[in-house]
């Protein structure tokens, strides 16, 4: 049974081949976002597949919904099916991004006011 290992947590899972890198991420506790449940209708769920023979190919809807970034190893979670041992990198949240911005920020200020 394959692995799928996640950055930057560095979470492993073995898994049955099939599986999507959705479902996996739900029984690792890795949090991959996600609105549609599976459906590939958010697109809230792209990750970057370091391993990309390690996975299924892109089917059509797949493709036309991440046009652009297709050479880049860009997934939708819900739609890529584990074939064998991955790592797939999960974006950082951008909520969660916007406030670590925030408080480098604020450190910056502090620090140049002593």
């Amino acid at each position: 049974m394959p692995i799928v290992t996640f950055l930057p947590s560095h979470r492993a899972l073995q898994v049955r081949q099939g599986t999507t890198i959705l479902s996996a991420s739900r029984k690792a506790g890795v949090v991959i976002r996600s609105r549609c449940d599976g459906v590939a209708s958010c697109l809230q769920c792209k990750v970057h597949i370091l391993t990309p023979d390690a996975v299924s190919p892109m089917n059509d809807n797949e493709r036309r919904k991440l046009t652009g970034t297709l050479d880049r190893g860009v997934r939708l979670a819900c739609q890529t099916l584990v074939q064998r041992d991955l790592s797939v990198e999960i974006p950082e949240d951008p909520l969660k991004a916007a406030v670590r911005r925030q408080l480098e920020l604020q450190k910056g200020d502090q620090q140049s006011l002593w």
